[in-house]
């Protein structure tokens, strides 16, 4: 009993963090809502008996990912009412793509029939003397091999993407180049001057 209390309250927090995450004024405030509904996911995988992935949740995502946007946004100079238009004009797009997702986990939910058996692992229980890890290991490098190298593959591609969409040259940056600065003569780069000190009496 009291684990499903506890899965209840985990699931209420990450929707509640998550409802907060878009509907908050402050980008700031949103990045802290997405921190806490990461760790209420954690709390989710150690009740499952995940252990490995909640650490991997924790470490990860609020570590790494979640404090980068936070960096990110301290950083930058974010207009709530530019964001508020940009928001208004993808709004009902949004609401549709939204409502696709929202449609196909409760496919998933009540008509599991509808999809591949290889999916349908709720209520299986394997019995095995291996940790998560280990069996996650055998997972992921042999049946799953080819799958999570595309996955890489694929974050590497939007890395470069990324690095190529916000590379841009700016005319008033000054930007140093090596082969000049290697090229100059140092006797016309170093001037020695001889500065002759005047003693007050």
């Amino acid at each position: 009993m009291f684990p499903v209390l506890l899965f209840y309250i985990f699931s209420l927090a990450i929707i509640a963090s998550a409802l907060m995450v878009i509907f908050s004024k402050q980008p700031i405030n949103s990045v802290l809502f997405l921190i806490f509904s990461f760790i209420n996911a954690a709390g989710i995988f150690l009740l499952a008996g995940a252990e490995f992935l909640a650490l991997i949740m924790v470490i990860v995502y609020v570590g790494a990912v979640a404090v980068l946007f936070l960096f990110v946004i301290m950083m930058l100079d974010f207009n709530p009412d530019t964001i508020k238009k940009e928001v208004g004009k993808h709004l009902y797009v949004g609401l549709f793509i939204g409502f696709i997702l929202f449609l196909e986990i409760i496919l998933m939910m009540y008509s599991p029939e509808l999809f591949s058996y290889e999916y349908q692992i709720v209520g299986n229980t394997v019995k095995t003397s291996l940790t998560n890890t280990e069996i996650l290991g055998n997972l992921i490098y042999t049946e799953y091999f080819l799958q999570f190298q595309i996955s890489g593959f694929i974050l590497l591609v939007a890395m470069i993407g990324a690095i190529v969409l916000t590379l841009r040259h700016r005319d008033y940056v000054r930007r140093q180049i090596v082969s000049d600065q290697v090229a100059r003569d140092p006797k016309l780069s170093i001037e020695l001057v001889d500065i002759k000190l005047k003693i007050r009496k």
